[in-house]
């Protein structure tokens, strides 16, 4: 976080988990924000607050704790011990294993609009890990649409993976929203292409090729002007 920054936004609970929202009370349109394996991190809070006005369209941000307060320690990226491997790898298996954040999302969402009046409209943002649940969410009714069985009618009105982890080309084939994937340097560039070249609705695909794996949440450093 920038230093002497103040978090514009405020924590609520919603369906049971603790999620910060920022952005104008008079904005219509939401984005579910899924941080990455970090949590809330300083970087992730002082995005969301810059995500929600940064543009001439404001966003309510929600971005709700699915690690209910036991992220990840950045200390273990990248592993440079075999404990540090060890640690990422059950954490992924446990705690951000994709099945048990997915069940939590239509709940979230139908619950924010509940809660929070005005808004009409969701898109999702994942950063790193979150890429990954915001791809999976965007899969016909694995976005948590008004009909569960309904594999055409996704909640969200599009997506954002921003630096994914976890890239699979083969799920941008299910994918049934307008989709923007921006890439770091350190994605593999092949399941980049491959990921862009798999999806069927309207799409855009960056690499950034100066920025490292993480660079717009916990690990961007704000200090330097390519990264704020």
């Amino acid at each position: 976080m920038a230093e002497g920054y103040q978090p514009k936004g405020e924590y609520r609970t919603i369906n049971g988990l603790r999620t910060y929202i920022t952005g104008p009370e008079t904005a219509t349109k939401a984005i579910l924000v899924i941080y990455d394996i970090f949590g809330f991190f300083p970087q992730t809070i002082q995005g969301a607050d810059l995500l929600a006005t940064s543009g001439s369209q404001k966003y309510r941000i929600v971005m709700p704790d699915f690690f209910q307060g036991h992220p990840a320690d950045i200390s273990w990226f990248p592993p440079r011990t075999p404990e540090h491997k060890k640690k990422l790898a059950d954490f992924f298996h446990t705690t951000a294993a994709p099945p048990s954040t997915l069940a939590k999302i239509p709940g979230c969402v139908a619950r924010a609009t509940a809660e929070i009046p005005g808004i009409r409209a969701w898109s999702i943002l994942g950063y790193c890990w979150g890429g990954k649940i915001a791809v999976l969410s965007s899969s016909g009714g694995g976005g948590g649409g008004e009909n569960e069985n309904d594999n055409e009618n996704p909640r969200f009105r599009a997506a954002v993976l921003c630096h994914p982890a976890m890239l699979d080309p083969r799920d941008a084939r299910a994918v049934k929203v307008p989709m923007a994937l921006l890439a770091s340097k350190d994605e593999n560039p092949q399941d980049v292409e491959a990921f862009g070249a798999n999806l069927t609705p309207p799409h855009y695909v960056e690499t950034f090729a100066s920025q490292i794996h993480g660079w717009m949440a916990a690990r961007a450093d704000l200090a330097d002007e390519q990264h704020a």
